[in-house]
C-alpha cells in the first residue's frame, strides 16, 4: 500500500480548509466578531501544520496510487477534512460537543444538510458562513472524485463512461491539471451566476451567498430556519428552480453549451432526467396539487437538495422520499441509485419479457437511442448498485429504531442519510433532533453519509483488498 503517495494527495484536499479559515478570520475581524476569532486560527494553523506534514512525507515518493488506494484517499479526505471543519463548532460558545461537531461538518462536506443545530438564526453569522462554504467545497470536490477516480475503466460502478465526462485522455499530468482547472472554474462560476441571481431578486447578500453555496452543491444547511423566510416571491421560486436544474443536470452541460457543441448528442441523459421530472410534477398536479412549490420540491428531491417550500400537512412525502432514491444525472453532485442505473434495468427487464413473449425479436440494446449499448456488465454493476442500496437501508434503518425512532421515521432517515438529503417538511421530517440522538445513531449515519457519496461497493473493494489479497 502506498501510504505516503496517499498522504501526498491527501494534503493537497487539506490544504484549502485554511484558505477558507483565513477567509473567515477577515471577515470576523472585517465585521467585529472577534468571539469566534480564534476558532479559525486554530483551524488554520491545525489544517495548515497537518497539510504541510502530510505533503513533505509524500512528496519525494511515487505519485502515482491505485484504484484501491484511491478509494481509501477519499475516506480519508473526508474523514480528515471534516475534522478540520468540525473545528469552529466546537471551540465556539455553543457549548457543542466534539461527536456533534463532527456529525455537522461531515453532514456539511458530504452535502447531506443535516444539522445539531436547532435555531439558525441565533448562530454567528461566521459560523452560518463556515457550514455553507463546508459545502461548497464538498460538491468540488466530489466533482473532482467523480471525473479522476470513479472514471476508473476497471472498476466502473460509477458508470460515467456512459455520460459525457468533460475529457477522454486524463492520463497526463498536464491533461489532469487543466481538467481540475476546468472544473473548478466552472463551479465557481455557476456559483457566483446562482449567487448573482438570488441577489438581483431581493434576496439579501449574506442570504444569497449562502443559499448559492448549497444549492451549487446541492446541499442542505440554510442561513435561517426555513427556506420560507428567503424565498417569498414567484421571481425568487424561478432562480431556485433554476438552480436545482443547474446542480441536477450534467456538470458539463453548461461547458458545452458555450463551447458550441452538440448538446442533445452529449446530453440525452440530461433530457430524459427533464422528462422524469416533468412527469413526477404532472402526476402531482394531477392528485390536485398546484404551484411552483411542487416544482421546486419534485427537482430538490430528486436532485438530493431536499430544500423545499411545502409544509408538512401533505399526503405526498412518501413520494418524495421514493424520488430521491433516482438521482440525478451520473456527473453531478447528486446520490441515490441515479437515474441512469435504473433506467438500464428497466430496459433489461423489459427485454427479458420481450423475449420471453417473441423469442425470435431483435433486442434494442442502446442507450437513450445512441450508439452506446448495455453490456453484461452494466447490468451487474446497476444490480448490484441497487440491492446494496437496499442492504444500507436496511442495516441503518435497523440500527435507527434502537434508538426510540419509530419505523416511518427510521426508514426515512435512512433513505434521507444513504441519499445524502437533508430533512424537511415535503417529507414530514422538519422537526428531527439530531443533537439527542444516540452515539450510535449519530456514529452510523456518518458511515453512511460517506458511504451514500462513494457508494458501498467502494467498501466491498477496499474490504477484499485489504484481507483476500489473493
Amino acid at each position: 500500500m502506498n501510504f505516503k503517495g496517499i498522504s501526498y494527495y491527501l494534503s493537497l484536499f487539506c490544504f484549502p480548509i485554511s484558505i477558507l479559515s483565513f477567509i473567515n478570520i477577515l471577515y470576523s475581524s472585517y465585521f467585529d466578531y472577534f468571539l469566534s476569532i480564534n476558532s479559525y486560527i486554530i483551524a488554520l494553523i491545525l489544517s495548515l501544520l497537518i497539510s504541510l506534514a502530510l505533503f513533505f512525507i509524500g512528496k519525494k515518493t511515487i505519485k502515482k496510487i491505485n484504484f484501491i488506494e484511491q478509494l481509501i484517499l477519499i475516506i480519508l479526505v473526508y474523514l480528515l477534512v471534516s475534522f478540520f471543519i468540525a473545528l469552529p463548532f466546537y471551540l465556539s460558545n455553543y457549548q457543542v460537543t466534539f461527536l456533534n461537531s463532527y456529525f455537522e461538518a461531515i453532514s456539511g462536506i458530504t452535502g447531506t444538510g443535516f444539522s445539531i443545530f436547532k435555531n439558525i438564526r441565533y448562530l454567528d453569522p461566521t459560523l452560518i458562513l463556515w457550514r455553507s462554504s463546508s459545502q461548497w467545497l464538498g460538491g468540488l470536490y466530489f466533482l473532482f472524485f467523480l471525473i479522476l477516480i470513479f472514471s476508473n475503466k476497471q472498476f466502473n460502478y460509477k458508470m460515467n463512461d456512459l455520460t459525457y465526462s468533460g475529457d477522454g485522455n486524463i492520463n497526463s499530468e498536464s491533461n489532469i491539471k487543466d481538467l481540475l482547472l476546468k472544473i473548478f472554474i466552472l463551479y465557481s462560476v455557476s456559483s457566483l451566476v446562482i449567487f448573482l441571481f438570488l441577489n438581483i431578486s431581493g434576496i439579501r447578500m449574506f442570504n444569497s451567498l449562502n443559499l448559492s453555496m448549497s444549492l451549487i452543491s446541492l446541499g442542505g444547511f440554510l442561513p435561517t430556519n426555513s427556506l420560507d423566510r428567503i424565498i417569498k416571491s414567484n421571481p425568487q421560486k424561478l432562480i431556485l428552480i433554476f438552480s436545482l436544474l443547474i446542480s441536477m443536470l450534467n456538470f458539463f452541460l453548461i461547458l458545452n453549451i458555450f463551447q458550441k457543441r452538440i448538446i442533445i448528442r452529449d446530453h440525452k441523459e440530461d433530457l430524459y432526467l427533464v422528462l422524469i421530472s416533468f412527469i413526477f410534477i404532472l402526476l402531482i398536479y394531477l392528485s390536485g396539487y398546484s404551484g411552483l412549490d411542487i416544482v421546486i420540491s419534485v427537482l430538490s428531491s430528486l436532485s438530493n437538495s431536499g430544500l423545499s417550500l411545502m409544509s408538512s400537512n401533505n399526503n405526498l412525502s412518501l413520494f418524495f422520499i421514493l424520488i430521491t432514491i433516482v438521482g440525478g444525472s451520473l456527473i453531478s453532485n447528486s446520490s441515490g441509485i441515479k437515474f441512469m442505473r435504473i433506467y438500464i434495468l428497466l430496459k433489461t427487464v423489459f427485454a427479458e419479457i420481450i423475449k420471453l413473449v417473441s423469442p425470435n425479436s431483435i433486442i434494442n440494446k442502446s442507450i437513450f437511442n445512441s450508439e452506446k449499448k448495455i453490456t453484461d456488465e452494466n447490468i451487474k454493476i446497476s444490480f448490484l448498485i441497487f440491492i446494496s442500496f437496499f442492504i444500507s437501508l436496511f442495516i441503518l434503518s435497523g440500527i435507527l429504531i434502537f434508538d426510540n425512532i419509530d419505523f416511518e421515521k427510521s426508514f426515512k432517515l435512512s433513505i434521507l442519510t444513504i441519499t445524502n438529503t437533508t430533512t424537511s417538511a415535503m417529507f414530514g421530517m422538519e422537526s428531527m433532533d439530531f443533537i439527542n440522538l444516540l452515539t450510535t445513531s449519530k456514529l452510523s449515519m456518518i458511515m453512511f453519509m460517506i458511504i451514500g457519496k462513494i457508494e458501498l461497493i467502494s467498501i466491498f473493494l477496499i474490504i477484499k483488498k485489504i484481507f483476500f489479497k489473493d
